[in-house]
C-alpha cells in the first residue's frame, strides 16, 4: 500500500487555522484589560503628568465638563489646565461595567467636538491638540488626553496595565 501525501487543501486548512489562532491571541493581548487596581494605574499615570500645566480637578469639574458623575465609576482621575484658554486635560476612568464604556466615550467625543467649535477660528494650536487627542479603552479602563504630551501619557497608561 502506498502512503498518500497531504494535498494543498489539507495543508492550507492547517495554515489558516494557525493564522486564526495567532490573530485571536494577539487581539486578546491588545484589547484586554488589566488585573491591576485603579489606584496602581492612576498613580503611574499621575506621576507622568506635567503638574506645572495641569492641576487635579474635583468631582464637580468632571460633572461640569463631561456630564459624568464620579460616583458611578470604580475610579476617576482628572487633570486639567486652570486656564480657560488651554484645552489640555487628562482623564482616566475605570468603569464598573462594560455597559458604561459607550456612555463615557460619547461624553469624551461630545466634549472634544464642543471645544473644537469653541476654539475654531482663533485657537488653531488648541484645535490641533483636540484633533490629536489620545483616547484608549482597555478592558474597563478608559484613558483620554488632550496635550502636546498626549502620546507620552498614553504610552505610560498602556504600560501601566
Amino acid at each position: 500500500m502506498t502512503k498518500k501525501r497531504a494535498g494543498l487543501p489539507e495543508v492550507a486548512k492547517y495554515i489558516v487555522l494557525a493564522v486564526m489562532l495567532i490573530y485571536v491571541v494577539v487581539l486578546m493581548l491588545f484589547t484586554s484589560g488589566s488585573n491591576k487596581s485603579f489606584e496602581e494605574v492612576s498613580e503611574t499615570v499621575s506621576a507622568s503628568i506635567d503638574t506645572e500645566n495641569l492641576t487635579e480637578m474635583s468631582e464637580r469639574m468632571l460633572k461640569r465638563n463631561f456630564g459624568l458623575n464620579s460616583a458611578d465609576y470604580d475610579g476617576v482621575m482628572y487633570y486639567a489646565s486652570e486656564s480657560s484658554m488651554s484645552v489640555e486635560e487628562v482623564l482616566l476612568i475605570k468603569v464598573k461595567s462594560r455597559g458604561q464604556i459607550q456612555e463615557v466615550t460619547d461624553a469624551l467625543d461630545e466634549r472634544t467636538q464642543a471645544r473644537i467649535a469653541a476654539f475654531e477660528g482663533y485657537g488653531s494650536e488648541e484645535v490641533r491638540l483636540l484633533e490629536d487627542a489620545q483616547q484608549s479603552v482597555r478592558g474597563r479602563f478608559i484613558f483620554f488626553a488632550v496635550s502636546s504630551q498626549a502620546g507620552e501619557y498614553r504610552s505610560v497608561f498602556d504600560s501601566s496595565l
